[in-house]
């Protein structure tokens, strides 16, 4: 390709390269410029094709020119979107939960309290364990604690898989779980509800049924590492939810597609602190509590200690604001 049609080709392209970095330049903060690292790469193939076949050196020096500048732009910014994700971890997400605390409050009552209640009920009455779930199901989750079967939490096809094979299993079960609840308070807030009850109803089943049959030690022993993340994850989703919902129900002197789009901001960002605490929880679940080889004791200390460390992060992380943000 001669020299004049490349250029006749990619000019506005270039053109439009410039106008970018000149308003990155400018401004950090410049907005609108979700395409640059998408341009810059296109830029950079503008750059090996001109030397590659051969064109002058004005053409040459002025795209590398643009791809230097351009390449510092982009370092920057994916410095600073780095700096963002920290910052939500340690102090955004954290103080969010604690802003949204009546959501919050609102579904750790149906989930925890469907739970424990559950949990109970099925102790001290345990044929209602088969009202909630079919015996052939029943007879599984037996063999999954059973303290001779050898293969603590899973089930015996998933006995041999790999840890990390359980890794992603764990991290897709637990996300479909989240988002179901999550996504469903667009019904008014009234699936978020039902999500969350029939998950406690579920959860509570088989904890008060396993410890009625003697497999309470392994059961708590395995559930009570992870389940500090997994199932405060499950009540934030439910939150976030609830959320959405309300904002229909209520939506004060906005109209209600308003009011939704405003409660979606914050109930997104919920989620994404859901999908941190739920990768954790299955990286436990998968590494540490389906271990045999750690006493129950131990076990059962580092869950209060994870507990405490979950309950301390959303009290505390990112009450102290050391710079304006």
């Amino acid at each position: 390709m001669k020299q004049s049609l490349f250029e006749h080709r990619h000019m506005a392209e270039w053109e439009q390269f410039s106008l970018t970095l000149q308003r990155l330049e400018r401004d950090r903060k410049a907005t609108g410029v979700g395409e640059f690292p998408a341009d810059y790469r296109r830029l950079c193939q503008h750059l090996a094709l001109a030397r590659e076949r051969g064109y002058s050196s004005f053409l040459i020096d002025s795209l590398q020119q643009q791809v230097l500048r351009g390449h510092q732009q982009l370092y920057r910014h994916r410095s600073r979107l780095g700096a963002n994700v920290l910052a939500f971890i340690l102090a955004g997400f954290p103080r969010l939960v604690r802003e949204q605390w009546r959501f919050v409050l609102a579904a750790s009552l149906m989930f925890f309290a469907s739970l424990i209640g559950m949990a109970l009920l099925v102790y001290l009455f345990p044929d209602l364990v088969y009202n909630l779930i079919p015996a052939e199901q029943v007879s599984e989750i037996q063999s999954m604690y059973d303290p001779n079967a050898g293969h603590l939490g899973r089930s015996a096809e998933r006995a041999a898989s790999e840890d990390w094979v359980m890794f992603g299993y764990y991290i897709m079960h637990n996300i479909g779980i989240a988002f179901q609840t999550f996504a469903s308070g667009l019904l008014f807030g009234l699936g978020s509800a039902f999500f969350l009850f029939f998950n406690g109803l579920m959860i509570g089943a088989v904890a008060g049924h396993l410890t009625h049959i003697g497999f309470g030690q392994t059961f708590w022993s395995f559930v009570i590492g992870h389940g500090a993340f997994e199932l405060t994850a499950i009540a934030l989703a439910g939150a976030a939810g609830l959320q959405l919902g309300w904002a229909l129900i209520a939506p004060g002197r906005l109209p209600r597609s308003e009011a939704l789009r405003l409660a979606a901001r914050k109930s997104v960002q919920l989620i994404c602190g859901v999908m941190l605490l739920l990768l954790i929880a299955a990286f436990i679940e998968a590494y540490w509590s389906s271990m045999t080889a750690p006493a129950p004791m131990i076990k059962y200390l580092v869950g209060a200690a994870l507990w405490l460390l979950v309950a301390g992060y959303l009290l505390f992380a990112g009450r102290v604001r050391h710079a304006p943000e």
